[in-house]
């Protein structure tokens, strides 16, 4: 009898999610109720999933409120009452517009009107007045008394018990962001809007039979009905053309043509191959995916715009033909299953990875030929989680800033009762959804209207997204186009250029030209030694790691490391036995013989995702469908699920039919657990080499261009510092920020690179415009006087740029400048505003007195302004140490040894051991800018802990596995920095003797 009903999609109000307020109404006798999420449709598939199962007929509609005001409450008769819900609701949400009091005519919506008594009502033959418990009493006093006939009953159901309310109202303070003490009443709701049983709701009614009835008549009139399930047709656009004979022709076509493109001599192995995957591309109907697809990279080429095609789509010769993956399947014969076979449900993934620049107007193409009402932005809930909902709480509560670190530490105080409040609740609100974001990645291109499944709303990005995230989708039938965006194409594509201006005696570089790549030299020297900063995909300290460790030079090395570097393998323990595997070829023999032969070319060693699939088929008997549910399953979004159970069990039953030793049947099965969720397909391995390949290409023969690329594109995996480090290790000379020779963007002249203005952090885009212009009015800019005279920078821009030392062009001396520019700015800043004289008076040149100056100024005025110096940081340090030290590439001299290193800190890893203690791997770079990669065990990372950005004292043991030297700490300590302020003091105590021996000479 509940006709508004809150789950926890009711964001920052509702408690309970989709599923325990169905179970909870199980419990109490309600077998039909509509769920009516405030502003939000995130939780109605779900709902009429989970209450199918349940036995529950669902009802799905909106609480329509601004703010907390409840204006009307919709529910939808039937499926085209949604769409006239989600039509009439997401203009309102796009436009950030408030809802009126009366709602439009909804042919198939049920419009139910909050009770007030001083309010005339009009209403439609499908609108109602809905009555609170608290309500009745006031009813035969309202202006409505005879509208008896007309209204319902409304108890709200939001809660189950007292702690729901207790969660709700922090979650109402914390969206008021205020102290829960301070809550105002009309910002919560009751207590008593809890679930009730039937019997407890007639008897609360039971003196107006009337709204009973008309409650009932309601819930009958009800009826919304979606197909869930694997075994249902996807919801997807159906054709790209107008049939799918005629879509079918296309692609066929398609193939055809881009054949000669793709393989100079076709075999026949080639076209069988082509046929086969058309006649199940077909049968799964899926064509239109492939066109779609195709549709959107033909309209990229066009542009211009560099791609990567990769998922398991790349293990298809279609998408190679069509240029959708640049992978040939044939060459790396990949596993044909795992991309698609007659068992399988969703569509194969394509992950088209964009350069940052250019996604978005990829994303506009799409909406603008595929259809506004039809193409939508995939959602994800953003949750709270533990620790960051225990800082929200700690502010509702009132605690100081420093005292939410100690809650939120390893060591809280518990024996106050407030933090132990906190804890407690910071428990029970974790997970619950907090507000709506916008997928990375995930577009729906829908046959049908795509409010037939969701309201949307409208990010600050601009394209509308859906109130469900792809799990959801997935459920429904709709599945997702992912277009990415990575800097590492934009890197590549502005190497290119760069090179091109840099050196134009070079012929244009053909950056497809991968047979060419895969030979290179100088390349294979890169891989062998983990030579790979900047390069895409392969510059993190762990994945230098394991390059070092494997030794491999080669493209098939290299896919393999691809996905042996994700989690899930090195969690496995696979990782080191993949490394033992491929040095040791005696050790290969140690594989089972079914999984040898299933893995060649991985030793038996699960690397990839399909071999979870070849596994799950060969090993364990499994149906190519339950491989395919089981590999799905692995990656947590249906592990839960029933279905996910029942493979599992079958593929333990299975082997023991089989007589697989019960031992290996568990530990082929911990392999499988432990990282199919994270594993690469093979052909997603393969498109990421080929990037990695192209930047590798461009790092090897044109290293300072390739850094100035990575410079101007954010850098990578690290900061910008260190690839300004890399660069100067290859031979560049870094100029600071210049006034007179840098652009917006850090530039290449030779082998001088000039730092762009956008590495200033604090130099706003409007003061680099008016410093670029004024350079192309003036040719240069001859003074500091021209930028202040015309009021085109503040003094604190202009004080930024000369502690930069940006004016070195016009005057070498920082300080020299910081007394004129004050001066000058004072005496601008006394001009009264209101005179504008014609020729207004040009200010004087100032002569100051030599001023002292220590060039390690400069490097602390970097770290203020850049963030990092340009200048050796070891230069800073305050005292060096006392015993002696060893360099990087000492190490394989000491093996073994305990020995003493200073490291500039560059990065970290966090990880947890076995135990749940933290460690930590850390890399730094010695003095002559080498690195040093270390390990630090849970006792010593608590003993010596990170403590930011400075040269550190590193004691530990020389340790080395397979080739790769790392320092396991022992003692680490933070260097401290000289003191300018007592370099000066020193300096002027020299200066003072000097002239007091001076002068007791000339007395003499």
């Amino acid at each position: 009898m509940f006709l508004n009903t809150h789950s926890f999609f009711s964001l920052r109000y509702g408690v309970m999610s989709p599923k325990a307020l169905l179970q909870e109404a199980k419990s109490k006798g309600i077998m039909s109720f509509a769920l009516t999420d405030i502003n939000s449709t995130s939780g109605c598939l779900t709902f009429i999933r989970l209450a199918q199962d349940l036995g529950i007929r669902p009802i799905i509609g909106m609480d329509v409120r601004n703010g907390i005001k409840q204006q009307f409450v919709l529910l939808a008769k039937n499926n085209s009452g949604f769409r006239e819900i989600n039509d009439y609701v997401s203009p309102f949400f796009h436009q950030k517009k408030e809802f009126p009091c009366i709602a439009p005519k909804l042919e198939n919506v049920f419009v139910i009107y909050p009770f007030h008594t001083q309010r005339p009502y009009r209403l439609q033959d499908n609108e109602y007045i809905g009555i609170k418990p608290r309500d009745l009493l006031k009813i035969p006093f309202s202006r409505s008394k005879e509208l008896t006939h007309r209204m319902v009953m409304l108890p709200a159901g939001s809660f189950r018990y007292q702690l729901d309310f207790n969660i709700h109202r922090l979650l109402r303070a914390i969206d008021n962001n205020t102290l829960l003490s301070k809550l105002p009443k009309e910002e919560q709701a009751d207590l008593s809007d809890q679930l009730l049983t039937p019997a407890e709701l007639l008897e609360i009614y039971q003196d107006y039979p009337e709204l009973i009835e008309n409650t009932r008549q309601i819930l009958e009139n009800c009826q919304i009905h979606f197909d869930f399930g694997t075994d249902q047709p996807h919801k997807n656009l159906q054709n790209y053309t107008s049939c799918e004979e005629e879509d079918y022709q296309l692609v066929r076509r398609l193939c055809l043509e881009g054949m000669p493109y793709r393989y100079k001599k076709p075999t026949i192995k080639i076209y069988r191959r082509l046929a086969l995957e058309l006649d199940i591309i077909q049968k799964k109907s899926f064509l239109s995916y492939f066109l779609v697809n195709w549709d959107i990279l033909k309209y990229a080429r066009s542009k211009g715009y560099f791609y990567v095609g990769r998922g398991s789509g790349a293990n298809s010769i279609v998408a190679y033909l069509l240029r959708i993956t640049d992978v040939d399947p044939i060459e790396l014969d990949l596993y044909f299953e795992r991309f698609i076979n007659l068992y399988r449900t969703n569509p194969p993934d394509f992950d088209i990875d964009f350069s940052w620049k250019d996604r978005d107007n990829v994303t506009q193409y799409i909406f603008e030929k595929f259809g506004q009402d039809r193409v939508c932005l995939l959602a994800t809930y953003n949750t709270f989680k533990y620790k960051a909902v225990i800082r929200e709480l700690g502010k509702v509560f009132g605690f100081p800033p420093r005292e939410m670190e100690k809650i939120s530490g390893e060591n809280p105080d518990i024996s106050d009762v407030n933090v132990r409040l906190i804890l407690k609740y910071a428990y029970k609100m974790d997970e619950i959804p907090s507000h709506l974001s916008v997928h990375a990645s995930g577009i729906i291109i829908s046959e049908a209207p795509i409010h037939n499944y969701t309201a949307t709303c409208l990010p600050p990005k601009g394209f509308p997204i859906t109130h469900f995230d792809m799990v959801v989708a997935e459920d429904i039938g709709l599945y997702k186009f992912d277009i990415l965006s990575q800097r590492g194409l934009e890197k590549i594509k502005d190497s290119l250029t760069i090179i091109a201006n840099n050196h134009p005696e070079l012929p244009p570089i053909d950056i497809h030209d991968m047979p060419q790549f895969f030979e290179d030299e100088k390349i294979k020297e890169l891989l062998r030694n983990g030579k790979t900063i900047g390069c895409f995909y392969v510059e993190s300290p762990a994945m230098r790691m394991l390059l070092t460790k494997l030794r491999a030079d080669n493209y098939l090395g290299l896919v393999a490391a691809s996905s042996v570097i994700r989690p899930g393998v090195a969690k496995s323990g696979m990782m080191r036995e993949y490394i033992l595997r491929y040095r040791i070829p005696e050790k290969r023999k140690e594989a089972h013989p079914v999984l040898a032969d299933l893995m060649r070319d991985t030793f038996g060693v699960m690397v990839y995702q399909e071999d979870v699939i070849k596994v799950a088929h060969y090993f364990g008997g499994l149906s190519l469908g339950e491989a395919d549910l089981l590999r799905r399953g692995m990656s947590g979004k249906f592990r839960s699920r029933s279905e996910f159970k029942k493979v599992k069990e079958k593929f333990f039953e299975n082997c023991d039919k089989m007589g697989r030793a019960k031992e290996l049947t568990k530990d082929v099965w911990r392999q499988i657990e432990s990282f199919a969720g994270y594993a690469f397909a093979k052909g997603h391995s393969a498109s990421y080499a080929i990037e990695s390949y192209q930047s590798l290409y461009l790092k090897a023969h044109y290293p300072l261009e390739y850094m100035v690329a990575t410079i101007n594109n954010g850098g990578g995996f690290y900061s910008r510092e260190l690839y300004i480090h890399e660069a100067r290790m290859r031979g560049a000379k870094i100029e600071a920020p210049c006034i007179n020779r840098s652009q917006r963007e850090t530039i290449i002249k030779g082998n001088t690179i000039w730092l762009g203005f956008h590495v200033i952090h604090d130099l706003d885009y409007k003061s680099i415009t008016a410093i670029l212009n004024c350079r192309e009015e003036l040719g240069a800019i001859p003074s500091l006087e021209v930028l202040i005279d015309d009021g085109m920078l503040g003094i604190e821009q202009v004080k930024i740029l000369i502690r930069i030392n940006a004016f070195r062009s016009i005057e070498p001396n920082k300080k020299k400048l910081l007394w004129k520019c004050y001066f000058l700015l004072q005496k601008q800043k006394n001009r009264p505003v209101y005179i504008y004289p014609i020729f207004p008076p040009r200010n004087k040149n100032l002569e100051l007195p030599t001023l002292y100056y220590d060039t390690r100024e400069d490097s602390f005025d970097e770290l203020e302004i850049l963030h990092f110096p340009l200048r050796s940081p070891f230069e800073l340090i305050k005292e060096r140490p006392r015993h002696p030290i060893i360099y990087a590439n000492e190490m394989e001299q000491h093996k073994n040894e305990t020995v003493t290193m200073l490291g500039y800190f560059t990065t970290r890893k966090r990880t947890k051991t076995s135990k749940d203690q933290t460690m930590y791997f850390g890399t730094f770079i010695d003095e002559k800018g080498q690195f040093i990669d270390t390990v630090h065990f849970p006792p010593e990372a608590k003993a010596y802990p990170f403590s930011g950005k400075a040269v550190y004292e590193l004691t530990g043991k020389i340790i080395e596995e397979f080739d790769f030297l790392s320092l396991e700490i022992t003692k680490m300590t933070r260097s401290h920095y000289v003191n300018m302020e007592d370099e000066e003091k020193k300096q002027a105590a020299r200066i003072l003797n000097q002239y007091a021996f001076s002068l007791s000479k000339t007395i003499e």
